[in-house]
């Protein structure tokens, strides 16, 4: 007689966890997915993204060989998705609102994109809620545009608004426009370029990156900003970018500082190539056990 694949009778939510880890409030660890990607600037995609992560998280093996730990005992609670609008600034103002409403509610912050965009209405809840906040872009583009196909809400334009509400460190940049290039040099916006950091394989710069931050930080990381290699599930890949350990390693360094929030964005899931979706989930869930479960 075939035994009986648990999986498919788990539920549907981050880790498969029962109700006892998954319920609003027990759980310290709230995932919230956003399944937009009306700016999305090349292939789209990327509105499916939190769902695939969410599926494949459902089959990850919660135990951490490195920390000998199961993070998900925190409690991990997922809401529905959120219902997006045709408008991009709209779209964002109902993350700010979630955000926000999530943040009064004490809980720690995990939201799954969905485009890069979005992630400017939950920095502008946090930085209400922590006036000495910065932000730690990882990505394989500046996103510093001020505008982007004549909006100043497309995905491209993210790092830019951030940066209008707090200082922003970029790192992993291998893909800007020139205007982009001259707004960050005459702004002094500390660059971490891949060319000059990951291609040299030299680790001392993620301790001078991690220095230009201060105290509060909100980590937002664009899936592009891996190689593509392992990470060809994105709308606008580059080559090169970070090894899946050598980002564990540096996001580790960020340890230091106290993450109040954090998000991964602009995952494409690629039909019949399932390894992509379990990168992503795992690379959630390491960073679950990493800023919310010391």
């Amino acid at each position: 007689m075939a035994v009986k694949n648990p999986h498919f009778y788990a539920p549907f939510n981050f880790g498969g966890l029962p109700h006892e880890l998954a319920d609003y409030d027990r759980a310290g660890v709230v995932i919230f997915p956003v399944p937009y990607d009306g700016t999305t600037s090349y292939k789209p995609g990327t509105r499916d993204g939190p769902r695939a992560i969410i599926e494949a998280s459902r089959v990850v093996e919660f135990f951490d060989e490195e920390s000998k730990k199961n993070f998900s005992e925190v409690g991990i609670c997922t809401l529905d998705e959120l219902e997006i609008m045709d408008d991009a600034r709209q779209t964002i103002d109902r993350v700010y609102e979630s955000t926000k409403k999530i943040l009064e509610d004490g809980k720690k912050f995990v939201m799954l994109g969905g485009e890069h965009s979005l992630t400017s209405g939950a920095v502008r809840a946090f930085k209400e809620k922590y006036p000495g906040l910065s932000v730690l872009h990882v990505d394989a583009h500046a996103d510093m545009a001020d505008l982007n196909g004549g909006s100043k809400w497309d995905h491209g334009c993210v790092a830019r608004r951030c940066y209008e509400m707090c200082p922003v460190v970029l790192a992993g940049i291998r893909s800007l426009a020139d205007d982009q290039a001259e707004f960050i040099e005459k702004e002094k916006i500390p660059v971490f370029w891949a060319h000059e950091t990951l291609a040299k394989q030299d680790d001392r710069w993620m301790d001078e990156a991690i220095s230009k931050l201060s105290d509060i930080v909100y980590l937002t990381i664009d899936l592009d900003a891996l190689d593509p290699g392992i990470m060809p599930a994105v709308g606008t890949p580059q080559p090169g970018g970070f090894d899946w350990f050598t980002l564990l390693k540096f996001l580790r360094k960020l340890s230091a500082k106290k993450v109040v929030g954090f998000d991964v964005m602009e995952f494409m899931p690629i039909p019949g190539m399932h390894a992509p979706d379990f990168t992503a989930a795992k690379l959630v869930y390491k960073l679950i056990g990493e800023f919310y479960c010391k």
